[in-house]
């Protein structure tokens, strides 16, 4: 059996990401991000600049190859150059880098239309900027900008382009689909075009995403002989992106059986990371990344994995430091329960688990979005403080806001069977509400209402926007303390239920009394 192939992972997150429509990462924000893909992932190569930019962007890059060398990365690191004879090669030097990737055209339409240069030209220019590079110590990958145009529309002048370079000190060519116009059938042939046109040269492949075929064609180059994979996390990058880190090192594990050197239990908490920097949140359905693609929601799924792990596949969550989650929702059965209150220590009898569903339930008919954290919530909302009979219910209610007017509720309550409607103002919704209601037990019933002495609001852990809003009320009512509580993603409707609790539990006394 031969010797697994490896291939190299050069990421750019912190070049062609920061390329992404509103992304721009202060300087100690891409040392970060650069410690984390060198150190926590251990990516090959990560490229991290552009030269010539800016000051602040010779800032990172210097705190960046500081790092690196007090750490022996600094062979990890490259800083994109231009055909420019010096001001390149001359920035990258002052910037601490010994790499520079540079960018030549890979197609006539871009030598002639760009530069207005002949082959020949171009060459020249390239021939006099290597040599320079070279006299400094800073060794060179070259970048054949738009090769995907320059194969598919002018391969003869990628070949003269390869033919009249093919002696000079190059570390690797990097074949970027520049315009991500390939799709894997004719990437496949170019790629294999290339290596055995050359085989003592090392070919990188640079995917771009619009057609949404990165992934697919990052396949089909390695399959092609491609030895190196251009990525960034997130799928960051000029317009659609880059091939996505995390998704490349699960396919090329996965599908093709070869070896990288990346820690993949590292790469939640990196695509974290820089979803925190770049202010672009990482879709939910991601995948590898993405919050929701380790959770399971139709019941039968759950059921299936307790019995014999028929709904999982190679992506188990553990490898990427994550967790196989089973939603909760109108969706969830039995199962989806049982399972998520294993995972929080929590027992219930069978009725007890019924009365939990049936409560889950109704909230995802509501379309909430109900998670691990909420469920020990719901449990004590729906056993510990459920009132075991409806003597009192609330048929309807109506709040209304208005700017320089207190609100107004108006209620209609059924107690024990009789109805009654009541409105009144407040110094805010609820305290609208329950005056209503206190009208109807003082005025039309005759009797005493409970007084509120404490409300405190509480969310799940997490701090979601749409978590769902538990509101704990203390009553004092002859001189006793009643406590409630009530479940809702709106607060006031939180505080509602906690109220109409606290009314059943009176009924219950007076009728027992």
């Amino acid at each position: 059996m031969g010797k697994e192939r490896t291939i190299e992972i050069m990421d750019t997150t912190l070049r062609d990401g920061e390329q992404t429509s509103g992304v721009s990462f202060m300087p100690h924000e891409k040392l970060m991000i650069a410690r984390a893909l060198l150190q926590d992932l251990n990516v090959d190569r990560i490229e991290v600049a552009s030269a010539r930019v800016s000051e602040g962007e010779m800032e990172a890059v210097k705190s960046i190859t500081r790092w690196a060398s007090q750490n022996s990365k600094l062979d990890r690191i490259e800083v994109l150059g231009f055909v420019d004879e010096t001001k390149s090669v001359d920035w990258i030097v002052e910037s601490g880098c010994k790499c520079m990737n540079l960018l030549c055209k890979g197609s006539r339409k871009h030598c002639e239309g760009q530069l207005h240069k002949t082959l020949e030209e171009h060459v020249s220019d390239i021939r006099r900027t290597i040599d320079y590079a070279k006299s400094k110590g800073v060794s060179v990958n070259l970048y054949l900008e738009d090769w995907s145009g320059g194969m598919k529309d002018s391969p003869d002048y990628v070949f003269g382009l390869m033919d009249k370079l093919s002696d000079m000190p190059i570390e690797r060519i990097m074949l970027p689909d520049t315009l991500g116009i390939l799709n894997p059938i004719k990437l496949s042939g170019f790629m294999k075009q290339m290596v055995e046109r050359y085989p003592k040269c090392r070919f990188d492949f640079h995917a771009h995403n619009d057609y949404d075929l990165a992934i697919s064609n990052v396949l089909a180059a390695v399959t092609a002989g491609c030895q190196g994979i251009h990525t960034s996390v997130n799928g960051l990058g000029e317009r659609a992106g880059n091939a996505p880190l995390a998704s490349v090192q699960a396919v090329l594990k996965d599908h093709l059986h070869v070896h990288t050197h990346i820690d993949e239990s590292r790469l939640g908490e990196v695509s974290r990371l820089v979803e925190s920097y770049s202010g672009i949140a990482i879709p939910p359905n991601k995948p590898i990344t993405g919050e929701s693609v380790f959770t399971q929601v139709a019941g039968v799924h759950a059921d299936g994995d307790n019995k014999a792990g028929l709904y999982q596949n190679a992506l188990l969550p553990e490898r990427f430091g994550r967790k196989r989650e089973y939603a909760l929702g109108k969706n969830s059965g039995k199962a989806n329960i049982l399972r998520n209150l294993e995972e929080l220590g929590l027992e219930l009898s069978p009725e007890q688990t019924k009365r939990v569903t049936e409560r889950i339930i109704e909230l995802g008919d509501k379309k909430e979005l109900v998670t691990q954290e909420d469920l020990p919530y719901i449990v004590s909302d729906v056993l510990k403080h459920g009132a075991p009979e409806e003597h009192v219910k609330l048929l309807s209610y109506v709040v209304t806001t208005a700017y320089g007017l207190k609100p107004l509720a108006s209620v209609r309550l059924e107690v024990n069977g009789e109805t009654y409607e009541e409105s009144a103002k407040g110094d805010g919704q609820f305290d609208a509400f329950v005056r209503a209601i206190r009208h109807i037990y003082k005025n039309r019933l005759g009797r005493s209402f409970p007084w509120l002495t404490n409300y405190t609001v509480s969310i799940p852990p997490g701090g979601r926007t749409d978590a769902l809003v538990q509101t704990v009320i203390t009553w004092n009512w002859n001189d006793r303390i009643l406590r409630t509580r009530g479940l809702d993603a709106d607060q006031t409707e939180a505080a509602i239920k906690s109220t109409i609790k606290m009314l059943n539990l009176l009924e219950d006394e007076n009728k027992n009394n």
